[in-house]
């Protein structure tokens, strides 16, 4: 899927189809239009109706679709949408909570990406993340931390969604997922504080990080972007590799696979930050 390796995934409410375009031309990795928590019920119906008539016109776009929970009235006719529009590259299933759900989800044929919101949802992350069709994870700070009773902002609460982050890093590795996504920074005024956060995403292992604001999307990615002296080191890494098959030192250091691999990743990195 075209949208993988996203680092940046931008929603946008379904009930606003003026708002389209302008998402998809900010600059975000992938757009995922909302028909769950930023559509009011009386809406739902008309958000799908708004999307179906954007994508008719607009044939060459592709985005991803947050649908409404697996226990909501509109979970079905929202996978029906889903299903018939091939604009629709993939699912945003939110508050998982089991295989099943996954399973009838990804039945329509197309990669979903699972949102951990409750405890359920994180009791039962192995099974949902060994789901066949489950292609990227990520997490919902707001509702996790409601369901849980945290104190949301304490340093208690952010110690307990780091320990949500391992887990989900955990089972994406073990599964072969894409490296997850972290959760909504809500303040989107705030792009100071984003950057640290996706600082420290970023050194956890997380590839990149759902945003609510276009404004996140480009301090997003310079968060993720390799520094000159890590490209520099990486080049460096690399050139050195060229004269020899086995593990060896460079500037002190012993340079063996793994450190080649994480070279490799950084200019990768810095690839797809010069192509967004």
């Amino acid at each position: 899927m075209a949208f993988a390796n996203a680092r940046s995934a931008l929603f946008v409410p379904g009930s606003r189809p003026e708002r389209f375009s302008k998402a998809l031309a900010c600059g975000a990795d992938v757009v995922i239009v909302d028909f769950e928590d930023a559509v009011e019920e009386h809406l739902k119906r008309q958000a799908r109706e708004l999307l179906g008539e954007f994508l008719a016109r607009s044939a060459q776009v592709r985005l991803l679709v947050r649908i409404n929970s697996a226990e909501h009235a509109e979970h079905e006719a929202d996978l029906s949408f889903c299903q018939r529009h091939d604009g629709v590259a993939g699912i945003v299933l939110p508050k998982a909570e089991s295989a099943h759900q996954v399973a009838r989800v990804a039945a329509i044929g197309k990669p979903v990406w699972p949102i951990i919101e409750s405890a359920r949802g994180l009791l039962a992350l192995g099974e949902i993340a060994s789901s066949a069709g489950v292609e990227r994870l990520t997490f919902g700070a707001l509702d996790l931390g409601l369901d849980l009773g945290l104190n949301t902002g304490s340093i208690v609460a952010e110690g307990v969604l780091d320990q949500v982050r391992l887990a989900v890093l955990l089972h994406s590795r073990a599964n072969g997922l894409v490296a997850p996504l972290d959760t909504v920074f809500p303040a989107f005024d705030d792009l100071d504080g984003l950057r640290l956060a996706l600082g420290r995403a970023r050194d956890m292992g997380f590839g990149g990080a759902l945003c609510i604001h276009p404004k996140q999307v480009s301090t997003v990615h310079e968060a993720l972007a390799p520094t000159e002296s890590q490209l520099l080191w990486a080049r460096k890494v690399l050139v050195a590799a060229q004269s020899t098959q086995a593990a060896f030192q460079l500037d002190g250091q012993m340079i063996d696979a793994p450190v080649l691999s994480h070279a490799q990743r950084l200019l990768a990195l810095q690839e797809q930050t010069l192509e967004s």
